[in-house]
């Protein structure tokens, strides 16, 4: 998967930096001033937390920051909405909910 680098109504993606991030323990270079959510979402990752109850999968699906799919634990801040928080240079991010307790 890949950022979209042409857009009919946005353009031209002229954005070429790049910031590093963790995310559950691996190193990524991501594009700089993308939201979590689409930085992750170009690099393959589409989990961002599991249910606390059924342990279910979730990922983006308002992307607008209204529902609570898309939370991961940022920095060790619980519940960050990623499709509104950009990244930024040595962010740690890790998987909400990863194991089938609900703990972090």
């Amino acid at each position: 998967m890949s950022n979209i680098l042409e857009h009919p109504i946005l353009g031209t993606d002229t954005n070429e930096k790049y910031v590093s991030i963790t995310v559950d323990g691996k190193p990524l270079s991501v594009k700089k001033d993308s939201m979590i959510a689409a930085a992750l979402l170009a690099q393959g990752i589409r989990i961002n937390r599991y249910t606390g109850k059924n342990h279910e999968p979730r990922g983006v699906f308002c992307g607008i920051g209204q529902c609570t799919d898309c939370v991961m634990v940022v920095n060790g801040l619980p519940n960050v909405r990623t499709c509104i928080t950009p990244v930024e240079e040595g962010m740690v991010i890790e998987t909400q909910n990863k194991d089938k307790e609900g703990k972090s």
